[in-house]
């Protein structure tokens, strides 16, 4: 369903509404629509306008990974399960993705996941707390390849201030993408940006590390030759 925000002068004067995002419910699979019925009350977080208590939500003290878009779920669980010692927040507003993720981590017996089915930034602005995240990743977004909508791509200078809001000081924002143009992109915005530093320690790019597992979209892409680029900034004021 549309969420809309008001639109105000700046003598208060009512504008408009614009409408942020469209859930993008598509069409759920019996499993994806028993998983979001069963789990959702364990591992679903509903959107709600007030600041979270992190480690109320988990049980539990331990360093906060959030992923921006984690499509059908399957490398968030990976790293979920990998990584038992953190705590993991996937957002997605595609709702089939949101339940074959649910439906993986019970699979997996992965209990250091909660998940969104809303637009992340409203997510982050409004239920986030500031220097809560050890780490932001945002893999593979869209590109929006064509020159004229290149300013629809998240990656801008708003946003990477947004993020860094989030980190704890010494957070890292992580990004990985297949498209040559947006990584430069990205470099170009992330390199700008007031407050991180690049932690690639030779050349712009970092190696993808160990704990960004190889999606089977990028498996394809290495078979073909298509590139990867992952970008590493910290956060450090």
């Amino acid at each position: 369903m549309p969420v809309t925000q008001d639109e105000f002068n700046e003598d208060g004067k009512f504008l408009r509404k614009i409408r942020s995002f469209v859930r993008r419910e598509g069409r759920l699979t019996k499993g994806q629509e028993k998983a979001l019925a069963d789990l959702w009350p364990v591992m679903g977080v509903d959107f709600a306008p007030g600041m979270l208590d992190l480690a109320a939500l988990f049980g539990r003290e331990a360093p906060v990974v959030l992923e921006i878009g984690f499509g059908m779920g399957a490398s968030l669980v990976e790293m979920a399960k990998n990584a038992p010692e953190k705590n993991f927040i996937g957002i997605e507003v595609h709702t089939p993705g949101v339940g074959a993720c649910l439906s993986a981590a019970q699979e997996a017996g992965v209990t250091n996941l909660r998940v969104f089915c809303h637009d992340a930034i409203e997510v982050l602005d409004l239920m986030i707390p500031d220097g809560s995240l050890a780490c932001l990743q945002l893999f593979f977004p869209d590109p929006w390849h064509k020159k004229r909508h290149h300013k629809r791509r998240i990656v801008q200078p708003e946003f990477a201030q947004k993020i860094r809001q989030k980190l704890a000081v010494g957070g890292v924002f992580h990004m990985a993408t297949d498209w040559e143009n947006y990584a430069e992109h990205m470099l170009e915005v992330m390199s700008a940006a007031e407050g991180y530093e690049n932690t690639a320690s030779s050349g712009n790019w970092v190696a993808r590390p160990e704990w960004r597992p190889l999606t089977k979209f990028e498996q394809r892409g290495h078979r073909l030759g298509h590139g990867v680029w992952d970008l590493i900034f910290k956060r450090i004021n």
